[in-house]
């Protein structure tokens, strides 16, 4: 027996953007509990992306950045009979956002030689022109799951 869903966190605003996304991002880039390092480097990287980007504000640029990454399909694995299939299903929101957050952050982190800020910032600029690493799994999220669409009969 499952037991109860675990329920929603509220995370607070922040304070410079009063934008519960940026927020989430700070807490997603953040390591060993060191916010403040983690907000410098969102805010850095928020400023490059303002220089960057000039057609419109860089809290509208951050979040179409972020909705461009956001996969509107995945695949969990489901065993029927002995068998695992990759079953593709919708996601929420909520996890959408997530994924996109994390993804835009590892690929940030993989590149090599250039600070942090600078690095996120790059990421952030090729999300909101639709490219770079975090498009190419999204799109290749969504590809697996239209190759796998045939098991969507097992979704439950």
């Amino acid at each position: 027996m499952r037991r109860r869903r675990a329920e929603k966190r509220i995370v607070d605003p922040d304070p410079k953007y009063s934008s519960e996304l940026v927020s989430r991002f700070i807490a997603v880039v953040m390591q060993r509990g060191k916010k403040m390092v983690s907000e410098k480097i969102v805010y850095g990287a928020l400023d490059i992306l303002a220089q960057k980007i000039t057609e419109e504000p860089v809290l509208k640029a951050f979040n179409k950045a972020v909705d461009n990454v956001r996969p509107r399909v995945e695949l969990k694995a489901r065993r029927v009979g002995g068998a695992t299939y990759q079953v593709p299903i919708d996601v929420a929101s909520a996890r959408g956002t997530s994924l996109a957050l994390r993804w835009i952050r590892d690929f940030a982190r993989k590149k090599k030689g250039k600070p942090m800020m600078q690095k996120l910032a790059d990421e952030l600029i090729a999300a909101y022109k639709q490219e770079g690493a975090a498009i190419k799994k999204r799109d290749e999220t969504h590809k697996m799951a239209e190759a796998n669409k045939a098991f969507s009969h097992f979704r439950w």
